[in-house]
């Protein structure tokens, strides 16, 4: 007996337009999207989106489960329901867990966790290291969403710093290479000012300039350089600074660029005035910066200098955040509040609903050849967020659904609310609350 389900009155918003209608799914296909599609049996599961937005399923291409090896901060069955919450229906995670996902037996067994226990779709990257590559060379591109590599050091210490080492993979894989790009002897160097003046305990609106914009850009312009001189396909994670930004280009197509890059919700949402405030809750590598250079991100973001904006949900717990600065990790979680920080961005008059979808749904499906999703289209996996735009709540401690039990956006009022996600066509979660449906599918890729 095949479900059905019928989605009436709806925005949909797709490929740059917004377009009133209904949408039926058949299992977990959208089977057809028409201006009014009529009910044609009592079994059928028919929701009323009441004039509110349906996006695709957003695709977060970077996140951080913790599974295996850090399963006190997140794993992946808490932290993909939080995805679902926040209208993330797939997730590709990046490798440094415990142990780090630098084998093709330990990426293999990161799916098998994920078969059994994830609610949203997933796919990993596999990790670079400077004495992997016969590892990397086994891995099938069309199993796995891409290559990370960590050229500054970053939580789980993946370091690759071997120059002979990154030219040799960047010269001898057609995957898509993802960078976080920091130079490290420059943030080595600062940090050690910064310690002999303050000892453990520096001030956390030190670590912009501790991890310094010059850090990013010499890491990502020489990375850059590198991929021009042997063709690797690059991918430049979590760009933070104005500078950087020139390092892109709009001139092609997403799917015939080369060199793509990612900006993060956090650096499009606080700068360094907030360190005053929220301390080490923000403190990310790389780091928020000044207002200028989140002001500058968003205009390479809307020029399409920059083609996708994710989470780099990266959960801590507030006992490990609270330490002083050398000893507090970076990263926080997002998943969950990502979307609706940019429908607040939107509301601002930031952003249209139409680039977020572009950005978050569209673009990480074509930048890694993501197979049916991140569309609405007849034909396509049945991943679908609902919205209601004018429906105002606010982040408290009551409904956050991360492991770690804290967000920086706590006490932040967003209009918008999520209503529904589907997930391959499973409704999954409804009204705050995560339903016990483990629909969640691996993701395939078109290579």
């Amino acid at each position: 007996m095949k479900q059905h389900t019928l989605i009436k009155n709806a925005k949909i918003v797709n490929e740059g337009k917004i377009v009133e209608g209904d949408i039926l799914i058949e299992d977990n296909i959208i089977k057809k999207i028409d201006l009014s599609i009529s009910v044609k049996s009592a079994e059928m599961l028919v929701i009323d989106a009441e004039g509110g937005y349906v996006f695709p399923g957003m695709i977060d291409d970077q996140v951080h489960f913790r599974e295996p090896g850090l399963t006190h901060k997140a794993d992946i069955e808490s932290e993909s329901k939080a995805a679902l919450a926040g209208g993330i229906t797939s997730f590709i995670e990046m490798p440094n867990t415990n142990p780090q996902t630098t084998t093709v037996e330990k990426l293999e067994e990161k799916f098998a966790i994920a078969a059994n226990s994830s609610y949203a779709n997933y796919s990993f990257m596999f990790g670079g290291t400077n004495d992997n590559l016969d590892e990397i060379l086994k891995v099938d591109p069309k199993t796995v969403a891409g290559l990370k590599l960590f050229l500054g050091s970053s939580t789980g210490n993946m370091l690759v710093d071997d120059p002979e080492v990154i030219e040799k993979i960047f010269s001898s894989t057609d995957m898509v290479i993802s960078v976080h790009c920091e130079d490290e002897a420059t943030i080595k160097e600062n940090l050690e000012k910064y310690k002999a003046e303050y000892g453990d305990d520096i001030p956390m609106e030190k670590h912009p300039i501790i991890r310094s914009a010059e850090a990013c850009y010499l890491s990502s312009s020489k990375a850059i350089e590198l991929a021009k001189k042997t063709g690797a396909r690059l991918h430049v994670f979590h760009v933070s600074t104005g500078k950087e930004t020139s390092l892109f280009s709009n001139k092609l197509p997403l799917k015939d660029k080369k060199i793509t890059a990612e900006v993060c919700v956090h650096h499009l949402w606080f700068s360094d005035e907030d360190y005053a405030k929220k301390g080490s809750h923000i403190k990310w590598n790389p780091a928020v910066k000044t207002a200028d250079d989140r002001a500058k991100l968003w205009k390479a973001l809307l020029d399409d200098k920059i083609d996708v904006i994710a989470t780099d949900h990266a959960p801590h717990t507030l006992e490990e955040k609270n330490n002083p600065y050398t000893k507090a990790p970076s990263g926080g979680p997002l998943v969950q509040h990502a979307l609706m920080a940019l429908m607040e961005a939107h509301h601002q008059g930031k952003i249209s609903v139409e680039k977020i979808v572009e950005k978050a749904c569209h673009n990480p499906a074509i930048l890694f050849n993501v197979e049916k999703r991140g569309y609405i289209k007849e034909g396509y996996f049945a991943d679908l967020v609902i919205i209601n735009p004018q429906s105002p709540w606010t982040v408290n401690k009551s409904n956050i659904l991360y492991k770690c039990g804290w967000s920086p956006f706590e006490g932040s009022t967003f209009k918008s609310r999520i209503t529904h996600t589907f997930v391959n066509g499973r409704l999954a979660y409804k009204n705050f609350k995560v339903l016990d449906v483990k629909a969640g599918e691996r993701l395939t890729f078109n290579r």
